[in-house]
């Protein structure tokens, strides 16, 4: 139990969520999840049907619970992750709250924050993890004329099957893992060009005999902080085990510079060609879903939560968790968000227990970075 003698709030209930209720009870505090969706898996069931995982089962679990379910180097795929997340929460003693949409959180006088959910139910809480992932916030650029498109345009957040496109010409924007395995998995029904702003950087799925995790486990190489990361890491990099290259080497997948504008029927090319397009979907990525922090001041004009390592530098007893690159390479997966989850819950429980130093905490790690 915290000094406030209220729980800690944890805001979303999927993968950081269950992997801050682990750490949370842990430390000794009580955590009380609240996940908008009807059960706590988070988002993993509205991705794509065909989506696989880039890490194998040995590296894709949560502090205290294997992946199992067979041989240790599969690679997963969605409905695996989401069985197993069920497996999690329902072996947490924690009180999670489905259905629970936070709307607003706001500090109360005494100390701690008020957290209110859409249906008007309000909770009491010593301190306040926003878990809440990116999913429920896709990112589609500005582009020229996109809002005079008529075709499909849909985010990769949107997007489900391969069937419904079968025939169409269609244009994937993006150079991450999901645009290339979006794109391969439509290739075989459909006309596909990928559109990048610049070439797709490849990175060997397996070295040596092994996948790439084990070397970054191995070498700790994905535990490298999120500032020796932005100088190693210029743009998006796909793993792969030759057969995107070979797609796109053999004809069967197509990539071009990014267009320059859309047209009412289609997209205008780098060289000034114009072509008519029947969908276009946008695997360009995601921005922390964290709009019920607005209020509260604790985030940048841009949305941005203000922290340092997923500890927030405007409010005390306020952490985050599933930030991409919040402290390193892997901080929003599987495999490192338990990490950052004993690491702020750490603070958290050293602030409550301490009776406040978390402007201290914030200083001394800003100092570090």
């Amino acid at each position: 139990m915290s000094t406030f003698g209220k729980p800690v709030i944890i805001v979303g209930g999927g993968q950081s969520g269950l992997a801050a209720a682990h750490a949370v009870l842990t430390a000794g505090l009580r955590p009380v999840v609240l996940e908008a969706g009807a059960e706590p898996v988070g988002s993993w069931p509205d991705y794509y049907d065909n989506l696989t995982l880039f890490s194998p089962a040995r590296f894709s679990a949560l502090p205290g619970l294997t992946f199992g379910g067979g041989d240790p180097e599969r690679y997963p795929r969605r409905d695996e992750v989401v069985a197993y997340l069920r497996r999690y929460a329902s072996g947490i003693d924690a009180d999670i709250r489905t259905r629970a949409r936070v709307a607003a959180v706001r500090q109360r006088p005494g100390g701690g924050y008020l957290v209110r959910t859409h249906s008007g139910d309000e909770f009491a809480a010593a301190g306040v993890i926003a878990a809440s992932g990116s999913f429920g916030n896709p990112h589609l650029p500005a582009l020229p004329g996109l809002g005079d498109y008529t075709g499909e345009v849909r985010h990769v957040a949107q997007y489900r099957r391969p069937e419904t496109y079968a025939g169409k010409r269609v244009i994937v924007v993006g150079a991450g893992n999901s645009a290339i395995q979006v794109a391969h998995e439509l290739a075989p029904i459909a006309r596909v060009t990928l559109a990048t702003r610049a070439p797709i950087q490849f990175v060997p799925q397996r070295i040596r005999g092994r996948d790439l995790h084990h070397w970054l486990h191995a070498t700790r190489a994905d535990r490298l902080p999120r500032a020796v990361l932005t100088r190693l890491i210029h743009h998006a990099a796909v793993l792969d085990t030759g057969v995107y290259r070979d797609a796109i080497m053999g004809g069967l997948l197509t990539r071009r510079d990014m267009v320059t504008a859309f047209t009412p029927e289609g997209v205008i090319w780098p060289d000034a060609t114009s072509e008519p397009v029947d969908a276009v979907i946008f695997a360009t990525g995601y921005r922390p879903n964290l709009g019920y922090l607005a209020a509260l001041g604790a985030l940048t004009p841009a949305g941005m939560p203000a922290h340092v390592g997923g500890i927030s530098t405007t409010h005390p007893a306020l952490a985050y968790l599933g930030l991409e690159f919040q402290r390193s390479f892997s901080s929003n997966t599987l495999r490192g968000v338990g990490r950052d989850a004993t690491h702020v819950v750490r603070a958290l429980a050293g602030h409550l227990c301490s009776g406040g130093r978390w402007a201290r905490l914030t200083r001394r790690r800003s100092a570090r970075r």
